[in-house]
């Protein structure tokens, strides 16, 4: 196991938790200077709310994608070691943009801050739903979502038999009870990943025609082609289309599998990815950093 067969992940909402990233703060400087850099971009405080809460305020969309970016770069940078690629899982992508140095920091969050806010504003609160169904062939899905019609779109392709749905609520859940299989609705405020993001996704699109984006010194997969991508118009028009697409999830494991990575790093809260990627890939190594504890460990396992 090496760094050259090694792809670092990056979670994206939903692993989320008060207190992420607070013995890294404590641990290091360079933390703090970048959780004060964070605040002062943004202009609130951002770092109060991910290191105190409260939990109902680090949930908003509009903080949440911050929060999330900032420990997650945080840990990335408290690693210290260069992969051989990255990707991320759809706000996570970004997160491994800046991890290959295509967007500086400070733009990155600016960025994702405004696209919670975009993805919040585009569909009143209650009237959109995601779905995760359990279980369930992406045929059958598929089936049922044009048995049914609505504006319902699969949102993620996260592993073998987990597939996410998204959109307009009632048809969301309608299309859940007929594809049959366990079914989970998810506590997000927006049917991310479908066509009810339409107006998020072109905001979005001019903020990203604005921002500083360059060639990545590492390789990134992402999310809406399952691709492995070099350039900084490659990578800007990808986030771009990100907003309202499926998050290929599964392909994209599979293909860096296929690709000669053999180790997967997911860093940031939480082991979301480091679940999918034992369902997707079960003989890849899977490592995680989350905290100062599993960072220690990690950097042990890769440099042994």
């Amino acid at each position: 196991m090496g760094l050259d067969t090694t792809a670092f992940v990056f979670p994206g909402q939903g692993s989320q938790q008060v207190g992420m990233g607070a013995d890294l703060c404590d641990a290091s400087g360079e933390t703090r200077e970048l959780f004060d850099l964070a605040d002062r971009t943004l202009g609130f405080d951002l770092s109060k709310i991910v290191l105190e809460g409260p939990e109902e305020k680090l949930r908003l969309t509009a903080n949440t994608q911050p929060a999330i970016l900032l420990v997650s770069v945080a840990l990335h940078r408290a690693l210290g070691l260069s992969p051989a690629v990255v990707a991320g899982h759809s706000l996570g992508e970004y997160s491994a943009v800046v991890a290959a140095g295509a967007m500086e920091f400070a733009d990155a969050l600016s960025i994702v801050h405004k696209r919670g806010r975009y993805m919040q504003e585009a569909v009143p609160e209650g009237e959109g739903a995601m779905v995760a169904l359990l279980g369930v062939e992406e045929q059958a899905i598929r089936t049922a979502i044009a048995e049914h019609g609505g504006a319902v779109d699969v949102a993620n392709y996260n592993a073998p038999g987990n597939i996410v749905i998204a959109g307009e609520r009632a048809a969301t859940l309608a299309v859940a009870e007929a594809a049959g299989g366990k079914s989970r609705e998810l506590a997000v405020s927006a049917p991310f990943h479908s066509r009810l993001m339409g107006p998020a996704e072109a905001k979005l699109a001019a903020d990203l025609d604005a921002v500083t984006v360059t060639d990545p010194a590492v390789p990134l997969y992402n999310n809406v082609d399952a691709a492995r991508v070099s350039t900084a118009d490659q990578i800007r028009d990808g986030l771009k289309r990100q907003v309202t697409r499926s998050v290929l999830w599964t392909e994209t494991v599979a293909k860096m599998a296929a690709d000669g990575i053999d180790t997967f790093v997911e860093v940031g809260p939480g082991k979301v990815l480091t679940g999918l990627i034992r369902r997707i890939e079960r003989s890849a190594a899977r490592h995680n950093v989350a905290d100062t504890s599993s960072l220690d460990a990690t950097r042990g396992a890769l440099s042994g």
